[in-house]
């Protein structure tokens, strides 16, 4: 009886001691490691003859088209998401606390119905050809409205339908990680250009990698969008291969191309980063804010980055399904 006591209390003070905090994240990982174990394990398995057609024929292009759009729309969710966070969190102008909350409205526009609402707007004799011609007088104007498809139409598309990944991130990083660090550049004699440049960029860098990777996976796994546009990617070739062809084997080695992309990515900015290290600090105050308020063209500039932002990405395709 002593024995089991012993025992017992020992298996106790043993549960006692473990987080379920822990164990919960390990279930996760588990999960999460299933679809990539399986599409490793594809390795093994016997392929149909598809796969080497694909590798003679499509594999090339299905690869160059995949990269022109990750690395475009990359660039401008970049641009979008990073610019209209700095602008809102640092920044007092014109709307500034509409902007807070609207950017993020992108969100509820799933790209494949951004790009039907560009196609239509667009086309010949289409909602851009109507407006013209009530405005103007009847015309052939078909020639001179710009065409947006392919890759370009598929860029557009994803950039203004991801860029909220971008901008949640980088805002939250901007007004948690910022006051103090406003203190520090002025103790250091620091403009505010060079503060942010040289200490608040630094700091906000791993929450805008993690909001491009978002991106980047999106991307990568589209194929709504770039099927509309008739874009071949290597979503396209995961999906006739699965399918079409009933080869679940060639569409897993597929789709290790496109973990290995985002490896690749993580890899980079790993490397990048060099030998830096992040903290965070609990002492956030979050009624002692730091923004410059904004006069004349530069107030109205920048009100009109933030108003074509939420315009294009939402009132746009919104008012499109309306119409």
């Amino acid at each position: 009886m002593g024995g089991n006591k012993v025992q017992l209390n020992f298996f106790q003070e043993m549960f006692k001691k473990i987080d379920p905090f822990f164990i919960f994240g390990i279930l996760i990982s588990v999960l999460v490691a299933i679809p990539i174990l399986t599409v490793l394990s594809s390795f093994f398995e016997e392929t149909s003859e598809y796969l080497l057609l694909i590798k003679n024929t499509f594999l090339i292009e299905y690869i160059n088209n995949s990269l022109l759009i990750l690395f475009g729309t990359l660039s401008f969710t970049f641009i979008f998401g990073f610019f209209s966070a700095y602008f809102v969190s640092f920044y007092s102008f014109t709307g500034v606390n509409f902007f807070r909350w609207s950017l993020i409205l992108s969100f509820a526009i799933p790209p494949y119905i951004f790009a039907y609402s560009l196609d239509s707007f667009f086309e010949n004799y289409g909602l851009a050809h109507s407006i013209m011609t009530y405005f103007f007088s009847e015309g052939n104007y078909n020639q001179t409205i710009p065409k947006f498809d392919g890759i370009v139409g598929s860029i557009i598309s994803l950039s203004f339908t991801l860029f909220g990944y971008v901008f949640v991130l980088s805002s939250t990083a901007f007004i948690y990680k910022s006051n103090d660090l406003f203190d520090v550049g002025k103790n250091l004699g620091f403009s505010l250009r060079k503060t942010f440049l040289n200490i608040i960029f630094p700091i906000a860098r791993p929450s805008i990698f993690v909001g491009l990777s978002l991106v980047a996976m999106e991307v990568l796994s589209d194929f709504g969008t770039v099927s509309f546009f008739s874009v071949s990617t290597l979503t396209t070739g995961i999906y006739e291969s699965w399918i079409t062809f009933d080869d679940l084997a060639t569409a897993n080695r597929l789709s290790f191309i496109l973990i290995l992309f985002i490896f690749v990515l993580f890899v980079c900015e790993h490397l990048s980063r060099g030998n830096a290290k992040y903290h965070n600090t609990k002492n956030f105050n979050p009624r002692k804010k730091y923004k410059i308020k904004l006069k004349g063209l530069n107030n109205f500039l920048v009100f009109c980055f933030c108003s074509c932002l939420f315009l294009i990405s939402f009132i746009f395709p919104f008012s499109q399904m309306g119409y």
